[in-house]
């Protein structure tokens, strides 16, 4: 068993708060992805799962077994880290080999599970490189071999596709997640990039000062966001947010509807001004404002587009919101 619980987990800074009273579960064999803006607590947990932090108060397990005191050595996860970390005079074989070597394995042992890596990451024909002569995704798959040689029970990856290059990160995420359905173990996975988090997670763990918004399915969050932070995080252009009175509805009320909902034949009707236009390919987004709220509409690219836009919103698409944030169902 890999599964990872934290309960009640406190981390305190020079007295401030940083990861208030987090509880979470992580099933054995889950992807799970925690994602949030920087600072929000993300990688302070990650680290206090790995042990390279301690914790304040609360517990954490690692297979059921409680590993608050257990050094990070012998908690049996591998960490990947955002830099790649390697050791730049030593091949691509010796940098994979490096840990089991640390650990005293034998010499065969040490090349079976090394050609076994290489294999599973397409590195055969690397292993006697330096990390110079690798590109951008090769070295991160380098470091991905060095934490599976290992066997661990928990992956840990902190923000490792934050240094490639947009095509290389659509690249990598689908090797990531091939890698965890091979390897049949738990993952935890950090980042600030919600398409990463939609994308990879079986499950989204959404953070916001190191507090937990939501648990759940990337559609789950999506579709159904628990409050006002999870709506306006996750989703690109983000959820606009409209005052009720705006729209002819309850004025104690935030309504939220999503930019691709915004001219979809509705009974309400606005009209606004259209302040800045931005065309990506297949779409093109309209910027403008309701009241004293920025919001905008993704349209499709033929759309024919003046200096004024009518909104056109079926109630249906609107999300409800009360004076805290809270969705109201």
């Amino acid at each position: 068993m890999s599964n990872v619980i934290l309960k009640n987990v406190k981390k305190i800074y020079d007295k401030k708060i940083v990861i208030n009273n987090v509880d979470l579960e992580i099933k054995d064999k889950e992807f799970v992805v925690l994602v949030g803006a920087s600072g929000c607590g993300k990688s302070t947990i990650l680290r206090m799962i790995a042990g390279l932090e301690e914790i304040t108060s609360g517990e954490i397990l690692i297979g059921d077994k409680k590993v608050n005191d257990i050094p990070p050595k012998d908690r049996d996860i591998a960490f990947v880290f955002q830099s790649y970390a390697l050791y730049p005079h030593m091949t691509v074989r010796e940098n994979i080999a490096f840990g089991l070597k640390m650990r005293k394995v034998d010499k065969k042992t040490i090349a079976k599970k090394v050609q076994e890596a290489a294999e599973i990451l397409d590195l055969t024909e690397y292993l006697d490189r330096k990390p110079k002569q690798l590109s951008g995704g090769q070295r991160q798959r380098v470091a991905l071999g060095r934490a599976i040689v290992r066997n661990p029970k928990v992956f840990l990856m902190d923000e490792p596709l934050s240094n490639l290059d947009a095509k290389l990160r659509v690249q990598m995420r689908s090797e990531i997640k091939k890698l965890h359905e091979k390897l049949q173990t738990t993952f935890i996975y950090v980042t600030h990039d919600q398409t990463e988090a939609l994308t990879m997670g079986d499950r989204i763990v959404v953070l916001n000062n190191g507090v937990i918004q939501q648990v759940d399915t990337p559609e789950e969050i999506y579709n159904n966001p628990a409050n006002t932070f999870v709506a306006g995080f996750i989703g690109l252009p983000q959820m606009n947010f409209i005052k009720g009175r705006e729209l002819g509805l309850d004025p104690n009320i935030t309504y939220g509807i999503r930019p691709e909902k915004m001219v979809c034949g509705g009974n309400i009707k606005k009209v606004v001004d259209i302040e800045i236009t931005e065309l990506l390919g297949s779409e093109k987004i309209a910027y403008f404002n309701i009241g004293d709220k920025k919001c905008s509409a993704k349209l499709p690219a033929e759309y024919n587009l003046g200096k004024t836009l009518e909104l056109s919103i079926k109630e249906s698409d609107l999300y409800k919101f009360d004076e805290t944030g809270k969705r109201i169902k």
